[in-house]
């Protein structure tokens, strides 16, 4: 049955059962988060010093605090905050985009953010140049890529207040840009988040529309070719749904389900929906109707 392919189970677990990328990312901050409990009690490490993101850092060199800042996060309620945005856009957009591109989206947002904010900090120390932490950037990259793809799509801001997702984006390009153009709110890096609006934009606009990657994950992966999956003959439009039910209903359902559906279900778990023709989604609702029936 299609529900018995291990990358067709319940959220929260990826394909072959590894867990999903948000629920890596989630766990990964988690640790973080304790460690730095831990150490700001027992073991006294100058953990800020060299991972959080500051105009000092940079000067001595310390450029992995471009990428490393959003690991740290500035007490409990910063960390559950993020969390919480982590944990509501990161799954939809993997479903969507699948586990690749959310690693793209979400770690290319935040080095862009944190690059906005440590260019700001080298020009206009006073307001920008203090240190700066958590993964902010990131959620605010997953924000913009999810209201682009979404646009219509109802939040519930602070848990009862109903918003779209675009007018979610437009509210906090606002904010972040007044305060990035008047830096009177101490405390938040509000550069770090208008850099990770930006990239998320910039992501769906120049790579998931235009079917481009960031990275070749290839390497990192054992892939076999994608099965071509149309294999018909084009057909005029009034013949083309007989043929193809007539073609359904010849072939045994276990052929079928291996020579048809398997593909279309390892190009969702490789590429994530957003991949599939209509032919491809048609024939997975079709297949899924017949298993509901059975």
């Amino acid at each position: 049955m299609i529900s018995d392919r291990p990358y067709m189970r319940a959220t929260g677990r990826g394909a072959w059962g590894m867990p999903s990328a948000t629920t890596v990312l989630l766990l990964v901050n988690l640790a973080f988060f304790i460690l730095q409990n831990i150490n700001a009690v027992y073991l006294r490490w100058p953990l800020e010093r060299y991972l959080a993101l500051s105009r000092d850092g940079l000067e001595a060199g310390y450029f992995w605090q471009l990428f490393t800042f959003q690991f740290l996060h500035g007490g409990t309620w910063h960390f559950v905050a993020n969390a919480v945005g982590l944990y509501f856009l990161g799954r939809p957009l993997e479903a969507a985009l699948g586990p690749a591109r959310l690693f793209e989206v979400y770690f290319g947002s935040s080095v862009l953010g944190g690059v906005f904010q440590a260019v700001l900090g080298l020009v206009f120390p006073t307001h920008f140049g203090g240190p700066t932490l958590g993964a902010s950037a990131g959620v605010c990259g997953l924000l913009a890529a999810f209201a682009l793809l979404q646009r219509d799509r109802m939040f519930l801001f602070m848990f009862f207040l109903p918003i779209r997702a675009w007018n979610l984006l437009l509210i906090a390009l606002g904010v972040a840009i007044f305060f990035v153009l008047v830096p009177s709110e101490p405390g938040v890096a509000h550069a770090a988040h208008l850099g990770g609006l930006l990239g998320g934009m910039a992501y769906v606009h120049w790579l998931v529309r235009a079917e481009r990657r960031l990275f070749d994950w290839r390497p990192f992966r054992n892939v076999r070719p994608r099965p071509e999956l149309v294999h018909a003959k084009t057909l005029p439009p009034r013949l083309r749904r007989t043929h193809e039910q007539a073609g359904e209903e010849e072939v045994p359902e276990a052929e079928f389900i291996s020579r048809t559906v398997d593909p279309i279900l390892e190009k969702i778990s490789a590429h994530g929906l957003h991949s599939l023709t209509e032919r491809e989604r048609r024939i997975l609702e079709q297949a899924r109707a017949k298993m509901l029936k059975r």
